[in-house]
């Protein structure tokens, strides 16, 4: 008996129904394909300084810092701060060289400065003997003493840097080193405003301490200090400031029970790049500490720092631009891989690499997860809209300041269309 099912003929509602269920297949595949976000090459702005590191005959990677760009930001500082009676401490780990240092210093007319290292509080104190000088962490006793053999009796007159407490056991161990030197040591007590990082926990804790640097010959109160880079990245970063803006005050208040008089006299130190213009009005701290946002690196755009712009920039040449970018053992895939993302088209190595930065110009370049990292020669991807060859720059933002910036010798100074100075950096130390 014929199979009467095999006789029928498609109809034309099921060709049309096959037909749609194609396409939409079809819309989904294309609905995973990345945008091309090539644009060409370097921007008015990034040819320029090409032009000024050819003229400068730059050809390995550089770091590079925009003077006119580090003057705006700085003139955001002053104009977010106007009114107020904050007096801004700099922080030396996140401009690494003293030319930059001086830059913003003078900039602000400041010469209170953070320091996180030996390394560091050595150059600091030998460059700016005047200034004064808080830790931004605890420094361990071995290296305080390697300090303070330095430069005991060196510049007697100066008082010597406020060295940061965070235990009653550290505050013991430089009450030792002071009294082996028969010298005073300054003391800032860290209070933990939130952060959790350590420090005084509560005003209880801080009392405590505070009666036992007190009633010791070789101690010195100096201040407080609370860090607070949390508040901006906090789910209610109002109630996180609220928070902080009380673990400080309750912090002042011990200040004036113990010591007696207006706390205003102490070191009162708060914030960081991420929260500084939070404490514009503030009425208990008297400094914010800032380095980062004279800068801008990446990981500090956020709306606390909208006023400020990118200051920095990684140069490096391109080694090698390939017209097509192919994976090891994987290069069948190539043409699928660039089907689903046009900005893996094409492949340039760039002179060294592996550092905490994202690739801004040309625009449409990027990292590529199979190939991997490599601190050699670096693989960027990008589609065939972008326009660039070997010898050419790429332009990267760092990540952050602090460490990057000691990464690749001194610093080129670009000003008005030209490399004006080289900024030796300060030895590489953690």
């Amino acid at each position: 008996m014929p199979n009467k099912m095999s006789d029928k003929k498609p109809s034309r509602r099921g060709a049309l129904t096959a037909l749609g269920a194609a396409g939409l297949a079809g819309v989904g595949v294309i609905a995973l394909r990345r945008p091309d976000r090539g644009a060409g090459g370097h921007d008015a702005y990034f040819k320029a300084v090409s032009a000024a590191l050819r003229e400068a005959k730059i050809a390995q990677p550089t770091l590079v810092v925009d003077r006119a760009r580090l003057a705006a930001n700085i003139a955001a500082v002053k104009t977010n701060l106007a009114g107020s009676n904050m007096g801004v401490r700099v922080v030396v780990k996140s401009l690494p060289a003293i030319g930059l240092i001086d830059a913003v210093a003078d900039g602000l007319k400041t010469d209170r400065f953070m320091v996180f290292n030996g390394e560091m509080l050595g150059e600091m104190r030998q460059r700016r003997p005047e200034a004064d000088l808080l830790l931004g962490k605890p420094l361990p006793a071995m290296l305080a003493a390697e300090h303070l053999d330095k430069f005991t009796g060196s510049d007697a007159a100066h008082p010597g840097p406020q060295w940061l407490i965070d235990t009653p056991e550290r505050l013991a161990q430089y009450s030792a080193l002071a009294r082996a030197r028969n010298l005073k040591a300054r003391v800032n007590f860290e209070i933990d405003v939130g952060l959790h990082r350590g420090g005084f926990a509560d005003a209880a804790a801080l009392a405590r301490a505070v009666d036992l640097a007190k009633a010791d010959p070789n101690i010195e109160i100096s201040g407080l200090m609370g860090y607070d880079p949390h508040v901006p990245k906090t789910p209610r970063p109002k109630a996180a400031f609220a928070q902080v803006q009380q673990v400080y005050k309750a912090a002042r208040q011990v200040l004036a029970e113990k010591l007696g008089g207006d706390p205003g006299r102490f070191t009162l130190n708060t914030a960081g790049s991420p929260t500084y213009l939070l404490h514009a009005h503030d009425p208990y701290a008297n400094e914010v500490s800032i380095g980062s946002a004279f800068v801008k690196p990446v990981d500090f755009d956020l709306a606390t720092l909208a006023t400020h712009v990118p200051a920095a920039f990684i140069a490096t040449p391109v080694i090698k631009a390939l017209p097509r970018m192919q994976i090891p053992s994987l290069e069948a895939l190539s043409s699928v891989m660039t089907f689903f993302d046009p900005n893996s088209e094409r492949a340039f190595f760039m002179f060294g690499g592996h550092w905490m930065a994202v690739p801004v110009s040309p625009p449409g370049l990027q990292y590529n997860d199979l190939f991997g990292r490599s601190s050699n020669q670096e693989l960027l991807t990008g589609s065939r809209r972008v326009d660039l060859k070997p010898d050419d720059y790429v332009f990267l933002r760092p990540k952050q300041s602090e460490a990057v910036f000691l990464q690749f010798g001194d610093i080129a100074a670009y000003d008005q269309g030209r490399i004006t100075e080289r900024w030796p950096t300060f030895p590489v130390s953690a």
